[in-house]
């Protein structure tokens, strides 16, 4: 599993952005989609939610990437 550390610097980012501006996914349309499937998982959950705030401390999971945001 490949892990990325994300910075953001602000007080949230919407989980299909932080899917795209990762890299883990090459556009938001894609993103949707894989969130939609119940592909995500966030902190160790499998989350639906495509507009769902990820803030620092936040573990997001898809595929063989792990997303650790700081």
């Amino acid at each position: 599993m490949e892990e990325i550390t994300f910075k953001i610097n602000t007080e949230y980012i919407h989980l299909i952005q932080l899917l795209k501006a990762s890299g883990a996914l090459g556009t938001g349309g894609i993103a949707k989609l894989v969130v939609e499937d119940g592909l995500v998982k966030y902190n160790g959950e499998v989350d639906y939610r495509k507009r769902l705030k990820v803030k620092p401390g936040d573990i997001v999971e898809f595929d063989s990437y792990k997303i650790l945001v700081e």
